[in-house]
């Protein structure tokens, strides 16, 4: 399954750190990690929310590679239109996510104040 976590510079670095393989614990206030299963939304949360919301006004979708089978059981949950689609990994679960990255996170898209 391929799904896309938009991010900003910070998450970035820490993927980044990690050689691509995998994404950070979450903060104490984000108890769900949540990639999205599409690219549009993706870029809509990057282009919108992250360059709006970051302190430097960036944001970033990762593209990855994950497990059909371990994904089977995290619930798709819809959030908003059609293409607003989520799976939800409680942050406890997060390392045991990462394991189950297949190949490297790669950055699909990169967005900045115009």
């Amino acid at each position: 399954m391929i799904l896309y976590r938009p991010v900003g510079t910070k998450e970035l670095q820490l993927i980044a750190e990690s050689n691509y393989c995998k994404f950070p614990p979450r903060l104490p206030e984000q108890p769900i990690f949540y990639p999205v299963l599409t690219e549009q939304y993706a870029v809509e949360i990057a282009s919108r929310w992250n360059v709006t919301y970051n302190d430097d006004h960036k944001g970033y979708v990762t593209k990855f590679e994950i497990d059909d089978a371990y994904c089977r059981q995290f619930e798709v949950h819809q959030v908003g239109d059609n293409h607003h689609q989520e799976l939800w990994i409680p942050s406890e679960r997060l390392e045991e996510f990462n394991r189950h990255i297949i190949g490297k996170i790669c950055v699909a898209a990169e967005f900045g104040e115009s």
